[in-house]
């Protein structure tokens, strides 16, 4: 939040100006830059407009919270007013949507997104922007959790006449989602004055919801129970079950005796890391203990929002990203389940993180700190990245530095590549991640391994098995420049180049472009083939069959390995990057893209010697690949 004052405070200082000077400082002190002219622009013009209509319906003594941070999230809304309401007293809020927008309707396939003049794409019908605003605060804000009614929410076009953006109420109102235009001023004041009490000053609300506790509603957490547990197709087995039960014994000896407990649930691809971790949430909010998900990356957290949320938007809510909790309260939730830990980074903070949020802290201490029970699954060999410190021993060495009990549960048996250990040990021994040197592959009838002499190859293989039904990508180490994402309806630039094949990396961004996939859905849509696809965007999930093209970062010379660090393009890469780190790293890196598929991989080196070595050690010299 920016500022609170009354609305008579905040009209004051709107007519003497000393309004913005204020907003533009604290804006520039928790964000370490200057606002942008459009937001900057928007206070000017919004924020007197709505302060004179609160005190003309005689509310000045209405408190004004000017660019309220949603718990837990980056997103802010514009303003939220605080008071009691006139005819309960109880504790009443108003969340503000403004725009200055004259002309806006409703984009013909879907009402909950409108178009205006001013942006070439689709934007989220303000209606349902505020709606979700209230939704979510009143998941998240202890104040009002278990207290819907207490929140509503109203977008105020201020510019607009009816005629302009009329029709945007095409859109389902509510309580949460009401639209007023200047036309419709007097209704507007109308509506503030049916919420919020002229009788009683709102410091005190405020101060009360300003307080409230980021934690997940009950309400929430019920919806959340039901539709992770509906969708529970596993059964967890033997040291998955320890850990599973681990979590639960220490969620509930926390509770009997204050007491804080960390847990490390360590395993290879395919161990059933995410599977206890769902399982953990299902079962946790139907106990009703607050609880989130978390983790460092992107494609995965979109994935898990997807298939545990997809019918239920708001538990999608529930699923967060570390960096999500450098400001939140020790010990504000009761268990913090960190999947994919591995990706834990050494600090929350990055280029555009406010400058009041850069404490200096470890990430690592953010997330032990957060919960009386913090969980974390992880997978040391798929740290990839250089900062990446999600380790047993870094977690290890936190929580002692923090006086606390740490149990680590270690994941042996796997369902990734086809149930097949003697592949994921021929894998860690072929890069040398375990001691004893590569060996020979013995087919064991659970996974299919083969080595391809050229791109071409790898890939006619993998489309037969399309043909056949099965899933299948193509990843590559990053080796190869990327360009800039292609403007809509042109082609994908063809970046991976080797001789007469070439193919597009995986798009970045979070929309598709020209057929293929945004970043985040590679390697769940069945658009992603066709592309290849980078570490980033592989790590975390599965696919039937998985071809991987090994590129000139890693070659086999005489009787070793040999990374190059000249030949890889990864821009995480930087001077200070040690040779031993980016060896590491490079090799941490093909282990995870060999052990994506669940029934066989195909893969290819750009290195004749290195091809060599690897159809000795796949055991298929002079075998073809199968079309």
């Amino acid at each position: 939040m920016l500022f609170r004052a009354s609305a008579e405070t905040v009209a004051a200082m709107a007519h003497d100006e000393s309004l913005f000077v204020h907003l533009h400082e604290q804006y520039s002190h928790r964000h370490g830059h200057r606002p942008g002219p459009s937001e900057a622009r928007s206070w000017e013009r919004s924020l007197p407009v709505l302060a004179a209509a609160l005190n003309e319906a005689g509310l000045g003594a209405v408190e004004v919270l000017i660019e309220y941070e949603l718990p837990l999230n980056s997103k802010r809304a514009d303003v939220v007013l605080a008071g009691s309401h006139p005819a309960t007293g109880a504790p009443s809020y108003v969340v503000v949507e403004l725009k200055q927008w004259s002309q806006a309707a409703p984009d013909e396939d879907d009402p909950e997104l409108c178009r205006i003049d001013a942006y070439a794409r689709p934007v989220l019908n303000p209606v349902e922007q505020v709606r979700r605003y209230c939704q979510y605060i009143t998941h998240f804000n202890g104040a009002v959790a278990g207290h819907p009614g207490r929140v509503s929410g109203v977008a105020y076009l201020h510019n607009a006449t009816e005629f302009g953006v009329g029709s945007l109420r095409a859109v389902e109102l509510d309580e949460q989602g009401q639209l007023f235009t200047a036309e419709r001023r007097g209704e507007f004041l109308d509506y503030l004055r049916g919420r919020l009490s002229s009788e009683d000053p709102g410091a005190g609300m405020a101060d009360a919801f300003l307080s409230g506790k980021p934690v997940p509603s009950r309400q929430l957490m019920t919806v959340a129970a039901e539709e992770v547990r509906e969708r529970e197709q596993f059964v967890l087995l033997d040291e998955q079950q320890v850990a599973y039960r681990m979590v639960l014994n220490a969620v509930r000896e926390a509770k009997r005796s204050d007491h804080k407990e960390v847990v490390i649930v360590a395993g290879g691809p395919g161990t059933g890391k995410s599977v206890i971790a769902l399982s953990l949430l299902g079962e946790l909010y139907r106990q009703g203990v607050p609880a989130l998900h978390a983790t460092g990356s992107q494609s995965f957290t979109k994935t898990m929002r997807k298939v545990a949320g997809s019918r239920k938007r708001e538990v999608q809510d529930l699923f967060k990203y570390f960096n999500s909790f450098m400001t939140a309260e020790k010990n504000s939730l009761e268990v913090l389940i960190c999947d994919e830990a591995h990706r834990i980074r050494e600090t929350s903070a990055h280029r555009y993180t406010p400058a009041a949020h850069r404490t200096g802290r470890r990430q690592i201490d953010e997330l032990i700190d957060v919960a009386r029970v913090p969980v974390f699954l992880l997978d040391e060999h798929q740290v990839v990245r250089p900062g990446e410190m999600g380790t047993v021993a870094e977690i290890r060495a936190a929580a002692a530095v923090k006086g606390l009990t740490c149990n680590v549960v270690e994941l042996d048996s796997q369902f990734r590549c086809g149930g097949s250990d003697a592949y994921l040990h021929w894998v860690v021994r072929l890069l040398g991640l375990e001691p004893g040197g590569p060996v020979v592959w013995e087919p064991d009838g659970r996974m299919q391994l083969h080595v391809a002499d050229s791109p071409e190859e790898l890939e006619r293989c993998l489309e037969g098995r399309r043909a056949q039904g099965y899933g299948a990508r193509m990843s590559a180490g990053y080796c190869w420049p990327w360009s800039k994402e292609p403007k809509p309806g042109e082609p994908l630039t063809a970046d991976v180049v080797i001789g007469d094949w070439a193919r597009p990396w995986n798009l970045r961004g979070d929309r598709g472009v020209s057929g293929a996939p945004p970043s985040a859905l590679w390697a769940t849509d069945p658009a992603g083939f066709g592309q290849v696809g980078c570490v980033y965007t592989a790590q975390g999930f599965e696919y039937d069959w998985s071809g991987v093209v090994i590129g000139p970062d890693l070659v086999w010379r005489k009787d070793r390995w040999v990374t190059d660090r000249a030949a890889s393009k990864d821009p995480v890469f930087k001077k200070s990057t040690s040779d031993d780190e980016v060896d590491r790293l490079i090799r941490n890196t093909y282990k995870v893209l060999l052990t994506r598929g669940m029934v066989g991989t195909v893969v290819y080196s750009t290195d004749p010697e290195t091809r060599e070595k690897l159809r000795e050690l796949a055991g298929v010299r002079g075998t073809p690949v199968p079309a």
